[in-house]
This record gives structure tokens, sequence and C-alpha cells, in this order.
């Protein structure tokens, strides 16, 4: 029998009941407030502090892959105010999901991980290597360790059969989609070689960063000219001639932030060209309302058919684009406008409940107040949006060069799990993606391409 651990009894002692979210972006008093509200409110989709639930894992219908986003937005969160409530809560979640071989492919998630779901992960350990988070006792679970697991495991699945190269969705044969070739797997390992260069100062890391980048261009799911898309993917059937021409705010954020990371650390002019057409290219995913410059998940808000995945999609945009402001300062002020219109937007809706700050999902229709909608990525999206405000209040990521602590080993990762199995029909779980096969079939179709033609 498991009991309340002393973790679950000093989150109890932080909740405040029916405590509405006033939002001075100017105040850094009331951001902190609000944010503590928002991570509060996130923490109430986890039990795995209770009896019976699990550590790490958030409440159904929440998937793994979307456990990794939120303590990522966690590890930020303690950052960003200085404040460690919440530091033995996710250090305990991030070590006990490393599965046996310390990589993030733990065997009980073998029906639904993919590349994509195993690489939030890895985003969220070299968060915590890059904000010098409190580290493990472990050596071997040292989160640039981990990264570097994660990094080695997603490359040694680069798939040269088809498609010449690229990382499929899935990471098991067995697994829906495995026969599809995604672009937030793929931005996944983009993103992470590109910090582990800026981390490490290993040019290796580049060369797979720019390895990634040019399969991704050639294979059509970059595109240039006057607008920079990353579109979602494409199946393996006609050598993935077939792109699917989704675009979703968090895969052109792992893209725009990682060339960020490799300009800052290279100083290659091409990196910071390509963060610029990137970024200027993501003012799809904002409207213009009265002047203010709100963010919405472009491909399934308007039509009202995002699922329970792409509802946390702005979060992560809002994370990569605080990154990129500190990474490539000239990008600083169309960001921040950006952020604090969103974030001001996002405190409006963030009227609901029985709290009176649970969050809702759209974030344009703010002077009606909260929309219905609830959950953790709502939740997440609104913490992400308001403490990126925050971003040049704290120093820029730590690397090995300026003070970061967590430890290496550029070996790390490799051991037995196997995806080369015959493979079985078993539906569709959650993935990072999981919204993208269900939007390919859904009703959505005609009401996501509108706002494609510009």
């Amino acid at each position: 029998m498991r009991h309340f651990s002393s973790i679950g009894l000093s989150l109890l002692l932080t909740i405040n009941f029916a405590k509405a979210v006033y939002l001075n972006t100017n105040n850094d008093t009331t951001i902190r407030e609000d944010c503590n509200l928002y991570a509060q409110g996130l923490l109430d989709y986890y039990d795995g502090y209770k009896y019976g639930g699990v550590i790490g894992m958030f409440t159904y219908p929440y998937y793994w892959w979307e456990a990794g986003g939120a303590w990522g937005s966690l590890i930020d969160y303690t950052y960003f105010f200085e404040n460690d409530t919440f530091v033995p809560l996710i250090k305990q979640a991030l070590e006990y999901q490393t599965g046996d071989d310390n990589n993030y492919v733990p065997l009980n998630q073998s029906t639904t991980e993919g590349n994509d779901d195993q690489g939030f992960w890895g985003l969220a350990v070299m968060s915590a290597a890059e904000r010098n988070f409190s580290n493990p006792e472990d050596p071997a679970k040292a989160w640039l360790t981990l990264t570097q697991a994660v990094f080695n495991t997603m490359t040694a699945r680069w798939d040269y059969k088809d498609c010449n190269g690229g990382l499929r969705w899935q990471i098991f044969q067995w697994n829906s989609g495995y026969d599809y070739k995604n672009s937030v797997s793929n931005g996944c390992l983009f993103h992470i070689a590109a910090r582990l260069a800026r981390y490490t100062s290993n040019d290796t890391y580049v060369e797979w960063a720019q390895k990634v980048w040019d399969w991704m261009y050639g294979l059509g799911l970059l595109t240039e000219g006057d607008w920079w898309f990353v579109y979602d993917g494409a199946n393996i059937a006609n050598n993935c001639s077939n792109i699917t021409k989704y675009q979703w705010t968090y895969n052109q954020g792992l893209m725009f932030s990682g060339c960020a990371y490799l300009y800052n650390y290279t100083e290659d002019e091409k990196w910071y060209n390509y963060t610029w057409k990137l970024l200027n290219s993501a003012r799809v995913f904002f409207k213009n309302i009265s002047g203010s410059m709100v963010m919405y998940e472009a491909a399934c808000q308007p039509s009202k058919t995002c699922n329970n995945d792409q509802r946390s999609f702005k979060a992560y945009f809002s994370r990569f684009l605080g990154m990129t402001s500190v990474l490539v300062p000239d990008t600083e002020p169309m960001i921040t406008k950006w952020l604090t219109d969103s974030a001001n937007a996002a405190a409006g809706s963030c009227s609901g409940g029985y709290d009176g700050h649970t969050c809702g999902l759209d974030w344009t229709n703010w002077t009606q107040g909260w929309d219905g909608m609830y959950g953790l990525g709502e939740q997440m999206s609104a913490l992400e949006v308001t403490q990126n405000l925050m971003v040049h209040k704290r120093p820029p990521p730590f690397t090995a060069n300026t003070g970061g602590s967590s430890e290496a080993n550029p070996a790390a990762g490799y051991g037995s799990v196997t995806t080369e199995t015959p493979p079985l029909k078993i539906g569709p779980g959650g993935k990072a993606g999981a919204g993208i096969i269900t939007a390919i079939v859904g009703v959505s179709l005609i009401g996501a391409c509108i706002w494609l033609v510009l």
C-alpha cells in the first residue's frame, strides 16, 4: 500500500482556492502569481503522488508524451521564478520514467511510444541540464546523459530504407503510424541536436542537425519562398511523395528555435536567416485583433476540432518563442509583442471552473472569458505563454562552458530494446502526433485548409 508522500502533502498545502487571474505584464509580481495559479491548475491533472497513481504520468486521457511536455514546463517555472516548490516532484517524475536503459523507452510504453514521444522527454531533460536543475544522485540519470541517450537512440533509428532517410513516426513496427515519417519526430531530433551542440561544443551534433534539416527540406517538409512552413509529414508509400500539408505551431517552433540554437553556437549566418524566415512565417499562428497578436492553433481551432494533444501545442510554441528571443536577440521585440498580447488574452480566458482560474482553449475571444474548454493542455499553454515573459529576467541557458553542471556520457542510451518485430494491427494510441492522423481522416479538412490559403 502506498500512502501520500511528503511531496503530495506539500502540494496540497500550496493550493489556493477560488482565486481569479489578474495579469499586468509590466508587473513581475502579477506574472508570478498568475503562473503559480496556472501551475497548480496543471498539477490538478497529476496523481502520481497518490495511491494508485503512476509517478510521472498524468491522469487519463493524457498520454505519456504530454507528461514529458508538462514536466518541461514546470522545469522552466522553477527556473524563471526561482521557486523550488515542485523540484522534488519533477525530479522524481523524470527519473522514474527513464526505462531500464535510461533512454526514455520504457517497456510499459511499447504499445504507444513514438519517436516524437521519446523526443519530448528528451526536451525536458535537456531543459533540466540547461537550467542547472537539481542533479540526480545516479550519474546514469544525469540530465545531460539522459538527453544524449535520447539522441543516440533516435539517430540509431534513422531509416535510409524508405524515403532516403528520416525518422518514422513510430518506434515499434506494431504501432499504427509506423509507415509515416513526420516533422515532429524529425524536428525533435533536429532541435535536440542543436541544443546538445551548444551545450557540449561538439560539432558532431551540428552535423546531425544539418543532416535532419537537409532531409526534411529535400523531402518537402520544409518549404522556402515568401513563406517558410513546416508541413506535418508523409507516408512512406511512393517514396514519401504525398506530403500532408498541415501546419502545427509546435513543428514551426521546433525548427525556428533549433535554428536559433545553431546560430547562437556556430554564428553561421544561414542559421540566423533560417530562424528569421521560419519566425516571420509563424505569424500565421496569430490573429490580429484590434492590433493585438493573439496565438491560436490555426489547423484545428477555427473548426473546433482540436484533440487533447493539439490543445497543448501552444505551450511548446510559446516555450520555443521564448528560447529564440534569448538566443537571437534581435527577434526579441517581435516575440515579446506576440507573447505579451497572447498572455493577456490567455488571462482573460482563465476565468472558469470552481477555482475561478481554469483556463480555456480559445484566447482570441478573451473579452468573453472562459470558453468552457479545460484540461492539461489549456493549463500548460497559459503557463508557458505567461512565464516566458520572464525569459529575459534570468540568465540564458547554461552550457558546459558557462556553468552547466550536468554530467555527460556521449555513449549513453544503448540497450536491449528492439523495434524489429512483426507488425500487429493495433489501433492508434496517444502520441505527440496523434492528432495528425485523426485530422487527416477527420471532418476538419475543409476548415483547416481555409487558413492555409494566404
